[in-house]
């Protein structure tokens, strides 16, 4: 019986989130109240509020949980969260496994997306979530810089900005690959991020 009350404050948990991005892909953050969100997930306010104390405390779980998990990012005590995999891509250094990794990334970009733009958008209104996506960033800049200093690749000063670089790359693609012509296929938009990234990175 516990597991299964378990189970449902699980799933009533997930299903405002949902309903919160959705609202706020929708309606604009600054324009969604919490009663909408409580309404488009077929609750209360109070439920809401069960949950979470406000919609910033939603939105932050949305980039802490939502874009981790679409990520495969898990919870690091160094750096709030780490992507698994993008230290060892960097340091193997490989096009092979940098192409690889690029490929499953931009995979989640359709799901990855709306976050990231909702969450610069709610900065702009809501002082509690100033620098919430330039943090989550950050983490995977440092997984970079790590990936480099592993290599011994570089000096120690390059390290950090090679990977500020490499992730203002693929955000800036990832943000706008589906709203911009620049005469590509996926496939050769992947094979100039590789290209770029290897040369950045080894």
């Amino acid at each position: 019986m516990a597991n299964l009350r378990e189970a449902q404050k699980q799933m009533t948990r997930r299903l405002l989130l949902q309903s919160g991005l959705e609202m706020f892909r929708t309606k604009g953050y600054a324009a969604t109240t919490v009663d909408d969100i409580a309404t488009a997930a077929g609750t209360t306010r109070v439920t809401f509020y069960a949950y979470f104390s406000s919609r910033s405390e939603l939105m932050k779980a949305l980039i802490d949980e939502q874009l981790n998990e679409v990520l495969r990012r898990g919870s690091s005590p160094e750096q709030g969260s780490t992507g698994q995999d993008l230290g060892a891509t960097v340091a193997d250094g490989t096009p092979e496994a940098i192409a690889a990794w690029l490929r499953r990334t931009a995979d989640s970009w359709p799901a990855i997306r709306p976050i990231i733009r909702i969450g610069r958008d709610a900065a702009v209104v809501d002082p509690n979530l100033t620098g919430l996506v330039e943090r989550w960033m950050e983490e995977a800049i440092s997984e970079i810089e790590d990936g480099l200093t592993t290599a011994g690749r570089f000096e120690p000063h390059q390290r950090r900005f090679r990977g500020v670089l490499a992730m203002a790359e693929l955000d800036y693609v990832a943000q706008n690959w589906d709203r911009s012509d620049w005469k590509l296929t996926r496939d050769q938009m992947l094979d100039e991020l590789t290209t770029s990234w290897a040369r950045l990175l080894t």
